[in-house]
This record gives structure tokens, C-alpha cells and sequence, in this order.
């Protein structure tokens, strides 16, 4: 079944993308229409980070989502076969200027779960190579196409989540920055319960650590997918101050309370499929 899929795919990505967009998501309104699961995680997630929204308004909100997720789903292929000369046109970078300022020590991409977050990382690897976390997939066709579109421009370093931070930490201080992926749950391990959209959410605490033990500045890079099939926008932001403060717990809330506000910006684009309250604190109920 996923080699058929793949070479769907394959042929979909030779499409301009104002044809190949509406085709992506009319396929997200088919995965909710056929995604019972996902939708009732999708609707949970935003009925408690907006609990001030009426149903109806909430409702539209996780159909916009399952519509643009369908979008940066087709638009992979792109990812995996189209020239570098092709993304550089779809997907363009703002804000450079930010990580031009930090140059000479390193760098930490803070990259929260949008859904043009490949789109965004595999843009910077045609100009810099890095380093980034990832998890391996069940089907390896799938793993080996992700793993091939984030090295392909650049000989960038995959880390998987098993292997742990030290090659992170290795290759941040031979001067790759580090594409970092911040925010799902990954359970209670190395993480802090704090606040995301005022419920407690077990988040890692790994970007306070990375950044004290490799003196890295953390610039934030935040993808967009446009409408209209317009492409993507890379947006980074001035590097953080006074980060890390010392104390893990409040830089992993002031981390947070940065997603948040990219959230409030474009709701409909942050990754809302992902059980990101999955884990609870200590006699808390299940949220799922």
C-alpha cells in the first residue's frame, strides 16, 4: 500500500503548487471526514487551549487544520524529488539577520510543530547544513524518504530520539545549528509539567540545558504556510536574551508562552493531531 502512495506522490510533485495545494487539501477533508480518532485529539486539544472559543468556532478550527496538515502532507513530495532551485522558490526566509548576528558561537533553530516544519528545515539545509532530532518511522520506506529529504542539500547529522543529546551537543559546538523540535510529549522523562495554554503539559527541558552547556544562542524559526498555494515563509526571530536564566523550569515556561503567541497567530497551523497532554502530572485524570 505505500509504494503505490509514494509513487502517487512522486507524480503529484510535479504539479505547480497553486494546482497541488487545493488537491492537498481536499485530502485533509477527507482525513477528517475518515479520521475519527485524530479528529475527537484535534477537538480535545483545542477545547482546552481555547476554552473561551465557542464550539462552532473550534469546530472550524480543526477543519482548517485537517485541511492545511493534508496541504504540507502532498506537499512532500516536493521535499523528497524538486530541485533545490524549486524550494528556493516556494519557501523563502525572513528575519536572516538573526542568526547572521549570532555567527561565531552556536545556534539553536527553535522550530515548534507547525505544519510547514519540514518544508522550513529542509529550506535551511540548501543553505546550511545542521543538525536535528528525529524519530524513527515503523515503514522504512517512509523513514528512508525522510531521512533523504533532510540530508540532500547539505550534509547534514539526523539524530534519532534513542540516540540521546550527546551528538546533538557534539555537533553544536563544531559550529551546526541545531534544528530543534520542541514541543510534543515524549512522557515524564527529563521533562517538567508547565503550563501550555494554561494546562500543565510535559515538556522537555532540553533547550535551557543545550544552550548553558554549549554557551548556543537560540534563535526562533517559525514556518507559515501561505494561502493560495503561495508557499512557505521561514520567519526567525532575534535570539533570545538573558536565556538561559538558571532556572530550567521558568526558561521552559517562557518557551512555551513563545509558542502560544505563534499559535494565537495562525491556529489553524499548529500541529493539534499530536496527544500533546498525553501525559499528566501525578493523579491527574487522562485528557484523552
Amino acid at each position: 500500500m505505500i509504494r503505490p502512495l509514494v509513487f502517487l506522490f512522486w507524480l503529484l510533485h510535479f504539479l505547480p503548487l497553486r494546482l497541488l495545494a487545493p488537491i492537498g487539501r481536499g485530502i485533509g477533508g477527507l482525513l477528517y471526514l475518515l479520521g475519527r480518532e485524530r479528529r475527537r485529539v484535534a477537538r480535545t486539544n483545542l477545547r482546552l487551549c481555547f476554552p473561551e472559543m465557542l464550539e462552532p468556532d473550534r469546530e472550524k478550527r480543526v477543519r482548517a487544520h485537517f485541511r492545511a496538515f493534508g496541504q504540507s502532507l502532498l506537499d512532500r513530495g516536493i521535499l523528497w524529488w524538486s530541485s533545490e532551485a524549486r524550494l528556493r522558490r516556494l519557501v523563502s526566509i525572513e528575519g536572516l539577520e538573526h542568526y547572521e548576528a549570532v555567527q561565531g558561537r552556536p545556534c539553536v533553530w527553535l522550530a515548534p510543530h507547525f505544519v510547514g516544519l519540514d518544508m522550513g528545515g529542509v529550506r535551511l539545509t540548501a543553505d546550511h547544513p545542521l543538525v536535528s532530532m528525529y524519530s524513527r518511522q515503523k515503514n522504512k520506506v517512509i523513514d528512508d524518504l525522510l531521512l533523504h529529504a533532510r540530508t540532500r542539500f547539505n550534509p547534514s547529522i539526523m539524530v534519532s530520539r534513542q540516540e540521546g543529546l550527546k551528538p546533538v551537543i557534539k555537533a553544536l559546538k563544531q559550529g551546526l545549528p541545531f534544528y530543534y523540535l520542541p514541543d510534543m510529549d515524549f512522557g515524564a522523562r527529563d521533562a517538567a509539567f508547565v503550563p501550555f495554554f494554561g494546562v500543565d503539559a510535559a515538556t522537555v527541558t532540553a533547550l535551557p540545558r543545550l544552550a548553558r552547556i554549549t554557551g548556543a544562542a537560540v534563535v526562533p524559526a517559525v514556518t507559515r504556510q501561505l494561502p493560495g498555494g503561495k508557499g512557505y515563509i521561514i520567519r526567525l526571530y532575534p535570539a533570545w536574551e538573558n536565556f538561559p536564566s538558571g532556572d530550567d523550569v521558568a526558561d521552559t515556561v517562557r518557551m512555551n508562552q513563545f509558542i502560544e503567541e505563534r499559535v494565537r497567530e495562525m491556529p489553524e497551523q499548529y500541529f493539534w493531531l499530536h496527544k500533546r497532554f498525553k501525559t499528566r502530572p501525578p493523579g491527574g485524570a487522562r485528557l484523552y
